[in-house]
């Protein structure tokens, strides 16, 4: 396996005190902002917002940003599979990953009351988590918008009466909105996966990195999946992840994301080659440490 080539533009960033860019999807006090600051702490950051993932893809290949998180699954919504087609598509290599809580509250215009709102916005995605505490107010008409911070924002930097936002509660900080109502996410044990981007052309080599991410597939025929999982078993990988997608222009055939843990005594460089003659297409995504869980 081809090893990963240190990291200059983090490397020069710590050395001389420069901010760290980072490129996230949304805006400052999105859960993307939030992930960045755990993953970093005591850094410098200097924000590169991004509306879109395909938009923050961009940044870090072209150099604007020299890492960037993108949200990858979450334990309501499953995997973000759009994501997993930019990473097959990117020359992008994953450092990282962090696992945040996520909290949504209920953010508005101080003096505000739940009997003043006759609309809340936020992402589709957060709108889903809180749909059971909006049950109870049929009259609050539920609006998708690009970002939960972005919907923050837009209450206070427009002053939007009667309209409230559903976000962080470092967003409510961040753009001096009252919490109306905290942790109004119907699962409590709600997280998102984070990972940590970088170009992979300068990829810093991660030491002590005891997780892989990859792609493959594999040929039409019985049993063919099988013999990949079985032969990475018998190295002692915990398979943490699988995903199937469709191969396009190939009806029925299928690509393989996955992630495993290394716990065997061997390397996971003798597992992937092992594999490597019982697939097709196979590219390492990324290896790097488990992520730890955050709480906002």
């Amino acid at each position: 396996m081809e090893a990963a080539k240190p990291n200059s533009a983090l490397a020069d960033s710590e050395a001389d005190s420069n901010p760290l860019r980072v490129s996230i999807q949304g805006v400052p006090g999105s859960f993307h902002d939030i992930a960045a600051r755990f993953y970093f702490p005591g850094r410098s950051i200097s924000l590169s917002p991004a509306l879109t993932f395909a938009e923050l893809v961009r940044q870090i290949e072209s150099g604007e940003a020299d890492t960037g998180l993108m949200a990858i699954e979450n334990t309501l919504a499953g995997s973000l599979m759009a994501n997993y087609k930019l990473l097959n598509q990117a020359s992008l290599r994953i450092t990282g990953e962090i696992f945040l809580r996520i909290k949504q509250n209920l953010l508005v215009l101080p003096g505000q009351q739940l009997s003043d709102l006759k609309e809340v916005h936020s992402h589709p995605i957060a709108i889903e988590q809180c749909r059971e505490f909006f049950q109870h107010y049929p009259n609050i008409r539920l609006v998708e918008v690009e970002d939960t911070a972005l919907a923050a924002k837009n209450v206070q930097q427009h002053q939007l009466t009667g309209i409230g936002a559903i976000a962080s509660a470092t967003a409510a900080g961040m753009y001096a909105l009252d919490v109306l109502a905290p942790s109004i996410e119907t699962n409590k044990l709600n997280f998102t996966r984070f990972l940590v981007l970088e170009r992979a052309a300068e990829a810093r080599v991660v030491e002590g990195a005891d997780k892989v991410s990859l792609h493959f597939a594999t040929g039409h025929e019985v049993g063919s999946l099988y013999k990949v999982l079985a032969v990475l078993a018998a190295y002692g990988v915990n398979l943490t992840k699988i995903q199937s997608a469709p191969i396009i222009g190939k009806p029925w055939e299928y690509m393989f994301y996955v992630d495993f843990v290394a716990e065997g005594s061997l390397g996971f460089e003798q597992a992937i080659d092992a594999i490597r003659p019982l697939t097709n297409e196979l590219k390492i995504l990324g290896t790097y440490k488990q992520g730890q869980p955050y709480e906002d």
